[in-house]
């Protein structure tokens, strides 16, 4: 089993920015492929961005190109998520995500394990 630990969220105003974490424990975090999901009221979870074990490969959604960035540090078993000029339509509940094929993925059902979520929130 894999338990991930979200932190990071909060308020911020627009045009501002935000790192959130994820903090893997019970399984070897090196060998696990890593992605970010958000989810907002009343929408689907939506894919944010992902990480491949060995940091060769990074994908991203298309509403967060170019503002948000990904990256892993296995010797502390974290991911993180760079949010840069942030929006009110990222406004979501992120969640971090791991899967046990070392592959970066970016649809939910390739995940095995999820965080509990940490809240975004963009004011305008």
């Amino acid at each position: 089993q894999v338990q991930l630990v979200e932190s990071g969220g909060g308020l911020v105003q627009a045009g501002g920015s935000l790192r959130l974490s994820c903090t893997a424990s019970g399984s070897t975090f090196s060998s696990l492929g890593m992605g970010w999901f958000r989810q907002a009221p009343g929408k689907e979870r939506e894919f944010v961005a992902t990480i491949g074990a060995r940091e060769l490969y990074t994908s991203y959604g298309d509403s967060v190109k170019g503002r948000f960035t990904i990256s892993r540090y296995n010797a502390e078993n974290t991911v993180y998520l760079e949010s840069n000029n942030l929006k009110p339509e990222d406004t979501a509940v992120y969640y971090c995500a791991a899967r046990k094929r070392g592959l970066s993925g970016s649809r939910p059902s390739q995940y095995d394990y999820w965080g509990q979520g940490t809240q975004v929130t963009v004011s305008s």
